[in-house]
Parts: structure tokens; C-alpha cells; sequence
């Protein structure tokens, strides 16, 4: 290894310690008085892998609030509120627009194993 390896930056987000990918998905945007609109960009059905870096595309204050609970399920860990243990709903700070995100585990395919010649 090489010392640029060593400092080279990793992309952790594909990175799982259960073997289980958690995937953050937008289930609804509140607004004050019925639907509203996420001054961000997002939108119902967005969808993003999260590991323990904030994915391309999601908003930091979003990612700030979703990532201690994503870091419970990534780890195996269950939160007692909610109905399933591999899930949970978590929302965004704004309080004009709130952004409800799905955190779940899924089930990744199996590796399948690499065989070199000997």
C-alpha cells in the first residue's frame, strides 16, 4: 500500500456490516396545510443507498437527521417504536415542508463466488 492509498478518500456508502444494503426512501412531503413541496428537489418515490456517507443527491439536513437511525438498522440494531425491525420513518427539520423518508432494509444478492484458474 502506498502512502496516496492510505489518504485516498473511500466511497463507504456501498459498504454494509450486515450484508444487508439500507435503502432511504421519500414516502411523503408535508406541507403546512395539506401536500407540500421540498425545497430541495425531493419528491415522492426518490430513492438512494445509504451507508455512513451522505449520498449524491440527498440533502445534508435531511441526511443529518436520518443517519443515527440508519446507523441502528445498518449495524443489525432495531428501533422499539417502530412495527417492523428493519424499518423506520424518519422526516427532515423543515417544519414548512417536511420530508418523510422510509429508511428499510433490503436483502442484497448473493455474491457469487470468483474462480481463477490455478
Amino acid at each position: 500500500m502506498t502512502a496516496s492509498d492510505e489518504t485516498a478518500p473511500r466511497d463507504r456508502t456501498a459498504e454494509d456490516p450486515v450484508g444487508r444494503r439500507l435503502v432511504c426512501r421519500v414516502v411523503e412531503v408535508r406541507g403546512r396545510e395539506g401536500p407540500g413541496v421540498c425545497s430541495y428537489g425531493h419528491r415522492v418515490g426518490d430513492e438512494w443507498q445509504v451507508g455512513e456517507t451522505c449520498p449524491a443527491g440527498l440533502c445534508a439536513w435531511a441526511f443529518n437527521s436520518l443517519y443515527p437511525f440508519a446507523t441502528v438498522l445498518r449495524f443489525g440494531g432495531r428501533l422499539p417504536w417502530e412495527p417492523e425491525a428493519d424499518r423506520a420513518r424518519v422526516s427532515c427539520p423543515d417544519p414548512d415542508n417536511t420530508v418523510v423518508f422510509e429508511l428499510r432494509l433490503t436483502d442484497r444478492p448473493p455474491r457469487l463466488p470468483v474462480f481463477r484458474p490455478s
